[in-house]
């Protein structure tokens, strides 16, 4: 039999020129602006039923009688107005994704590949995981304390540009914390640190995750806390992945090597 031929290496594409990437890079920026124009038209006929939805977990369980208010003119059409765009914002996000996906796969290794679009997806649905978690636990468990402890005779009018920001601000704090298993995958996998070094910095993760939702979340003990559990928990499944990827990769390492061996 003949030489064994080498085996064929996926490399990135060749270099091409500045300009070519520019006006991919336009195009596909083109791409995610009409998107969220399209999917914003379409919510827009029903601002005021999603902005009430928002409202819903506040609603809920304000006392009887009382009612949201705008304190300014133009807060009834400019407030849903805002909530629908960023909305039509974060609903365009996995196509928002995608574009840059194809943007940067072609200059990726093939490796590189395998584990950066599992990590992308995986952002996609953690964010949305963080802002439902927020919506749903976090939002009622939060306002009932809030409401509940008003001083006698003060009553709760929450102001709809007030709540907006405040729910906005929920929102993406949560989104962001549920990012934490990809943070900890990446770390790992760029080589920054080892699942070991993480694990022997725990008590500090811990910490930061507390500290991280006092600075993120309204000033109750509460919220603070429903923020920093959930980011201690989501960087223990970081950990536990990153330590199965990292004897994946070893193992896929000894074949390669036990290969080239026997090749040679």
């Amino acid at each position: 039999m003949g030489p064994r031929k080498p085996k064929q290496q996926y490399t990135p594409q060749q270099e091409q020129p500045f300009m070519t990437h520019l006006i991919e890079l336009r195009n596909r920026l083109l791409r995610i602006l009409l998107c969220v124009v399209l999917i914003f038209l379409m919510l827009f006929p029903f601002t005021a039923e999603l902005y009430a939805m928002l409202a819903q977990p506040l609603l809920a369980r304000l006392p009887a009688g009382a009612t949201m208010i705008a304190t300014q003119v133009a807060s009834p059409f400019i407030t849903p107005f805002k909530f629908v765009f960023v909305l039509a914002v974060a609903l365009s996000m996995p196509y928002v994704l995608h574009q840059f996906w194809r943007f940067v796969a072609p200059g990726l290794y093939r490796r590189e590949r395998r584990i950066a679009l599992p990590l992308l997806f995986s952002s996609i649905v953690l964010f949305y995981a963080g802002v439902a978690f927020a919506y749903y636990v976090v939002f009622p468990m939060t306002f009932a304390f809030l409401i509940g402890a008003a001083p006698a005779g003060v009553a709760v009018m929450t102001d709809i540009s007030s709540y907006l920001d405040f729910t906005l601000t929920i929102f993406f704090a949560f989104g962001l914390a549920f990012e934490v298993p990809v943070a900890t995958i990446i770390l790992v996998w760029v080589g920054i640190t080892t699942p070991e070094q993480l694990a022997a910095k725990r008590s500090y993760v811990i910490v930061g995750a507390f500290v991280i939702g006092a600075i993120l979340t309204p000033p109750d003990v509460l919220s603070q806390t429903l923020l920093a559990v959930p980011m201690w928990m989501l960087f223990e499944v970081g950990l536990f992945l990153s330590r199965i990827m990292v004897r994946s990769q070893a193992a896929a390492e000894t074949h390669a090597t036990a290969i080239d061996k026997d090749g040679g």
